[in-house]
This record gives C-alpha cells, structure tokens and sequence, in this order.
C-alpha cells in the first residue's frame, strides 16, 4: 500500500463488515488506485488477515491470488490488455473497450455458487471508463441486483465517462493526489534522479512521473521533435508518439502546446523549463488563433483516445494540424 493511501484504506477496513456491494475508486491517473484495488481484494479475501487489516499473503486464499486463479476474484478489464496500474500504456495492437462479452461472462461466472460457503466475491473492474455502452448497460443490470456476498470495485481515472447510473449504485471513494513530500520520497526510493521535474511533469502523479523517468530517450526524442515546428514530418512521427500510448501522446502534445501559449502570452512556462529556447523560438512563428484552436482539438481528441479507431492515422491528422499552427492565416481584404 502507497503511504498516501493509508487514510482511504483505515476508512475502508472501518466499514469492512457493512460494505456496500460496490465502490467507485476515483481519481487522477498514476495515483496507484488499481494497486490499491488489488490489495483491497486481496485483504478483503484473506482468511487470516494481520493486523493493520492487511492480507497475510500466506494463507489458501493469498497463495491462490498470488497465482491469479483465486475462485472468488475477477479482474475485468479491456481485453488483452496489460494492466498493472491506470497509467495508459501502449495500445497500438489492443482492444481498449471492456465489451458486453466480457460482462456476460461475469453474469455467468457470478451464476455459479462461491468456492467456500459464506464467502464472499470481489470483482475489479479496471478501468471502468472503458466500458462502452452495452458492456455498461449489461454491468448496471447487475449493480441494480447484486448477487449476494459480491463486492464490485471500480477504478476511474475519468468518471465523467460512466454512466450516471452506474456511479449512483456505488460508494464513491475519493483517492487524491499524494503531498509532493510524500511523492517525491517515493519517487527517490524508486531511483528517479531528477524526481521533482519528472513530478511537476506529471501533474503530480508519481507512478506517471516513475513512467516518465523510465522513458527519458523517448521524450527526449518526442520533444526534439515537436520543437521542429513546421518542419516537423508528422507521418514518420506518428509512430514515435504512438508507442507511449494514444492517451499519453495526446497528453504530451497538451503540456508542449500549453507552455507554447503561456510562452507567447506571458513568456513563462510550467512543463518544459528546460527547453526554454526552443519555445522561445516557435513562439515567434506560431500563430496564436491557430494555436488556441489546435488545443480545444487536443482536448476533443483526448476524450475519443481509447476509441477502436486507428490511431496512427488519427495522430498523423493531429501532427499535420500541429505543423499547421506555424503557417500564417489568410485574412481575406
């Protein structure tokens, strides 16, 4: 457990014997929530846990989730994907939707009697806004009559994207950024040298800052680029900004963009102190109707990134609009 969590756990283990049956983890990304989620399972399965009510990792159950074929859990997530925390990762050749299959599964899974009598079942579904409509609707059939003894938990870095109705059925459990002392402590204990710009970067989130860290050549490459401007080749680009993710590449363009704009208009930046020049320098030639136009279509992209669609073809689109915002705009006389 993440020492920053340590308030939400204490408060969870607190209402262990009235749990609803289900919760809604919520909050940014790279905050450790599906971490959290997996040891709540765990914990809540244990048959002997110690004390501060943690799992003791030792007894049938431990072992057998240790393995990932305990009886009564089930992880749900987008299909063939890699998940180990919420931070996006890369989902060129993924699926990035949970889809109605998947759930009928669930229905049929949850059919069946629990391995031991009067034990109860813990179901994670992560991350929950990658549930489209249909695998959502078929989710709230259940979450409207839930089976007995069953505990849904549900991560979501964008809880916006749920339905309504799915987030009334659930007690919502606020998991919030961790203070920057503790942050950066643990950022330092994971060998992140340069922790506190690899933080700020990250808005904060220290498992997306340990991320970025870890990709050092490749945002440096992302950058070299994007400081190109106008002669940056958008299709020969497209798969570098691909392999750290659609989310993560749109991201990148944001903050690079962000400080752009804050460079022009009040010739500070927040993300990228260190290529202050080459801001400097594309600032003189960006076009700033352009350039605001170019974010609010960064923000519209952002909320389609896990859509099935290419998305190399979407981030040649987005890179080409990119190079674009250098190129004066007609104004017709």
């Amino acid at each position: 457990m993440y020492i920053w969590h340590k308030s939400q756990w204490q408060h969870i283990m607190q209402q262990q014997a009235g749990l609803p049956h289900a919760l809604l983890l919520r909050g940014r990304a790279g905050t450790g929530k599906h971490d959290f989620a997996i040891e709540l399972a765990q914990t809540l399965l244990c048959s002997q846990p110690n004390e501060p009510h943690v799992a003791c990792g030792k007894c049938p159950s431990c072992l057998w989730f240790a393995e990932g074929n305990h009886p009564d859990f089930r992880l749900i997530s987008p299909e063939d994907a890699e998940i180990s925390d919420e931070v996006p990762k890369k989902k060129t050749a993924k699926k990035s939707q949970i889809s109605v299959t998947q759930i009928r599964q669930l229905i049929d899974y949850l059919s069946l009697s629990h391995h031991q009598v009067n034990s109860r079942r813990v179901i994670l579904i992560s991350p929950a806004e990658t549930l489209n409509l249909a695998s959502a609707n078929a989710l709230l059939k259940m979450l409207e009559e839930p089976p007995s003894n069953t505990l849904f938990i549900l991560v979501a870095s964008q809880p916006q994207r749920l339905l309504a109705t799915i987030i009334s059925r659930c007690r919502a459990i606020e998991m919030p950024l961790p203070s920057k002392t503790d942050a950066l402590a643990w950022l330092k204990t994971q060998g992140v040298i340069d922790a506190e710009n690899a933080l700020n970067y990250a808005g904060g989130s220290p498992l997306l800052a340990l991320q970025i860290a870890g990709e050092g050549d490749v945002n440096t490459s992302l950058v070299k680029n994007l400081a190109l401007g106008a002669k940056l080749d958008a299709f020969s680009c497209a798969p570098l900004f691909l392999s750290i993710g659609m989310e993560r590449a749109i991201e990148a363009l944001q903050k690079w963009v962000f400080d752009l704009a804050a460079y022009r208009l009040a010739q500070s930046l927040h993300y990228h102190a260190t290529h202050l020049a080459a801001l400097q320098a594309l600032s003189k030639s960006v076009n700033l109707k352009a350039l605001l136009s170019f974010q609010e279509k960064l923000v519209d992209a952002k909320k389609i990134a896990n859509h099935p669609l290419s998305n190399e073809l979407q981030l040649e689109n987005i890179l080409l609009h990119y190079t674009q915002i250098f190129k004066p705009v007609n104004v017709k006389t």
